[in-house]
């Protein structure tokens, strides 16, 4: 379930293909990509190609960010065709930024349902950049919340030639909603590179706890 880190992808750069930053400009934006699987921190998502709309306003002055976020596969993996729609507020604080998260998977259940049986978990995030590092540190603290489970992650830039940027990234987290290969525990669960070049990504990712990996390709519109 849930996004890529396009929920920071206005404050917070993470992981070309899950997201670039740039200030945003006030007001309205919509945008889209189009990509070959949907993999979240290191786990692949619904088992299809999917594209994934999104809407922000930026708020004159103060640069806060509310935006949509979503998710639609393109198949039916046996289970149904996969489907999320994300809602999200991001304040900057400077090289900071602190985000809340509500994740909505409108595979089952009602929107807005915020109980254990729900489809909805609410999560916390602060991102940290500057220059080529970024950080994100995560928890889960409401609807379906896993235990509370957290999730921390660091990207890094080492290359920038020719018009391609080149990211690496590490990210571990705990309980099931990250570590489901072999029970809970706080563990490494994606670890990737990615390259872009102007819209498109091309980003190479594997999951130690799982042992599986996956190779995206992403078009941003």
């Amino acid at each position: 379930m849930k996004k890529t880190a396009k929920l920071l992808s206005l404050a917070v750069a993470l992981f070309a293909g899950l997201g670039g930053t740039a200030q945003a400009a006030d007001g309205f934006k919509i945008g889209a990509d189009v990509v070959s699987s949907y993999v979240w921190r290191g786990s692949d998502i619904g088992d299809s190609p999917a594209i994934q709309p999104s809407v922000t306003y930026t708020f004159p002055g103060s640069g806060v960010i509310v935006g949509a976020w979503g998710s639609y596969a393109f198949t039916n993996n046996g289970l149904g065709r996969y489907k999320e729609a994300d809602l999200y507020a991001t304040l900057p604080l400077g090289p900071f930024s602190a985000t809340l998260t509500d994740y909505n998977t409108n595979s089952y259940g009602r929107a807005f349902d915020y109980t254990t049986s729900g489809p909805n978990t609410l999560e916390a995030s602060v991102g940290y950049e500057k220059d080529d590092l970024s950080l994100l540190g995560a928890i889960n603290i409401g609807g379906v919340d896993y235990n509370h489970a957290k999730y921390l992650e660091a990207g890094y830039k080492f290359s920038s030639k020719d018009g391609y940027t080149a990211k690496a990234v590490i990210g571990a987290g705990n309980e099931v909603e990250y570590a489901a290969g072999m029970g809970t525990g706080f563990k490494i669960v994606n670890l990737g590179i990615s390259v872009s070049k102007d819209r498109f990504t091309g980003a190479y990712i594997y999951n130690p706890d799982t042992e599986k990996s996956n190779l995206v390709f992403t078009a941003s519109f």
